[in-house]
């Protein structure tokens, strides 16, 4: 593949909470950050996602008495998993990754903004109904694919690709810049889901 004016890099919460040694770290996270910054030198248009909560979001454990990290409730809008406080808005956590070039963004999008609603995806919040609004802004400078890289593959990642297929771009997702959690087999499958819905694997190496 050779990166063209329709293709957009869209990198995924490499944050330092998301690192070895952050509050919620995905194991080898630090390793995105080269194959990364290598990759936005070849896309004329780069987007970054960032993780930006508030101190009481719903998705913390601690903000539910007797409740621990990774246990399941019932919200709203559906089941939630509860994480460890993480990416609180303006903490060193939820700064970029040491390392990570920011200049070639055109875009910074957060998210997870909302106290009551968590949200994986670039494009919808976790209740399925707020839009972010990234999906109007790609359509609106001319993007029709969109390439994924980040953290953590069987989460923001996984949930990030399926909904820009459903928004109907074409979607890749670069293999050796991601990494997952892999919480009970969760790595596989989320690629068997992209698989599934039509998301294409590449590695950085074959984007020219």
């Amino acid at each position: 593949m050779t990166p063209g004016a329709a293709d957009l890099l869209l990198v995924i919460d490499v944050q330092v909470d998301f690192l070895p040694g952050g509050a919620l770290p995905v194991r080898d996270g630090d390793a995105v950050v080269a194959p990364i910054n290598a990759l936005q030198h070849r896309f004329r248009h780069v987007v970054l996602m960032q993780d930006w909560h508030p101190a009481d979001h719903v998705s913390f454990a601690d903000t539910h008495p007797g409740r621990a990290p990774f246990e399941t409730i019932a919200l709203p809008y559906g089941p939630q998993v509860l994480w460890p406080r993480h990416c609180v808005q303006g903490s060193p956590g939820a700064g970029f990754a040491p390392g990570l070039a920011t200049d070639r963004a055109s875009l910074v999008v957060r998210k997870g903004l909302d106290p009551r609603v968590d949200s994986y995806s670039a494009f919808l919040e976790a209740d399925r109904t707020t839009r972010t609004g990234l999906a109007g802004a790609l359509t609106e400078r001319g993007i029709t694919r969109v390439v994924l890289c980040g953290l953590a593959t069987d989460f923001c990642v996984l949930w990030s690709a399926l909904d820009a297929r459903d928004a109907g771009f074409d979607v890749w997702v670069v293999a050796d810049a991601v990494r997952g959690i892999d919480v009970d087999g969760s790595l596989a499958q989320a690629w068997a889901r992209m698989e599934a819905a039509g998301v294409r694997r590449i590695e950085s190496a074959a984007l020219a």
